[in-house]
Formats: C-alpha cells, sequence, structure tokens
C-alpha cells in the first residue's frame, strides 16, 4: 500500500500507512534491530527506552543518529534524528521523528512525522520516507 500524504503544516514531513497487522507487531518493527533493517537500513543499534540509542546505518556512509525521547510500547515512539556526517545540516539529534501506532478495523495506521527539519534538507527526508516507508508493510507481513 502506497503511504498516505498530507501535509497539513509545510514545516512538518507527515506519512500515514496502514498495515494489516496488529500494533504490538508493527510496533516491534520500529524498536528492534533485526526488524527494523528488513524495513529500513542494513545495520542498526536500537535501545527503546528513553535516553537510548537510536542508530541506523543505510550503506556505510549514510547514518542516522538520536536518541529515544519517548517510548509508550505499543502507541507512540518520539526519536531525535540527525546525520553523523560532519557538516550536515541535521545533525545528530536535531531533528524530531513521532510515530503513532493506532489499531484500526484488524489492522494498524502507521503515521510519521518528522519536525525540525532546516528547509534545505525537508524534500531529501520526504524522499527519504517515501521510500522507506513503503517497504514496511512488506516486511510485516513477511514476519
Amino acid at each position: 500500500m502506497e503511504p498516505i500524504t498530507e501535509p497539513v503544516d509545510a514545516t512538518v514531513i507527515e506519512r500515514r500507512i496502514r498495515i494489516e497487522s496488529d500494533h504490538d507487531t508493527v510496533f516491534k518493527y520500529w524498536v528492534e534491530p533485526a526488524r527494523l533493517i528488513r524495513w529500513m537500513g542494513r545495520s542498526a543499534t536500537l535501545e527503546a527506552h528513553v535516553g537510548g540509542l537510536f542508530r541506523v546505518d543505510y550503506n556505510g556512509t549514510d547514518i542516522v543518529r538520536g536518541e529515544f525521547v519517548e517510548v509508550d510500547r505499543p502507541h507512540r515512539l518520539v526519536i531525535s534524528w540527525g546525520w553523523e556526517a560532519p557538516g550536515d545540516s541535521v545533525p545528530p539529534g536535531a531533528s524530531r521523528v513521532e510515530v503513532t501506532f493506532v489499531e484500526e478495523s484488524g489492522g494498524t495506521v502507521v503515521t510519521v512525522r518528522h519536525l525540525n527539519l532546516p528547509d534545505d534538507s525537508r524534500a531529501s527526508h520526504a524522499e527519504g520516507w517515501d521510500h522507506f516507508l513503503p517497504n514496511l508493510p512488506g516486511a510485516v507481513a513477511a514476519g
């Protein structure tokens, strides 16, 4: 299923996708490294507690790092977000990703909101979410 794109605020990237699974299961694909890399990245270190490390290596060069700011299992995650590359306009922890998981009609609606991005990086982050988020339903379905 393609993500639903509903821009509410031009400064916030917001994507919504429905997944045919319960929210407990879908939540695990954001907090367990082996599951997260099935749809995003090639390796991950995830310490899913407040203050815990969130680090995803996409390709050996592009590495996102932040920390878990809020963990309300299995309803909501808030993660600080930025890139390890020196000089990136979004350094580690500079932006914020909020993810909600709402059970609806036998499935789960996942809403991703990415905030606090500078104007010059908003489009590339939107492209990233549009690339990776559609992989999530297939990863969950494959178990």
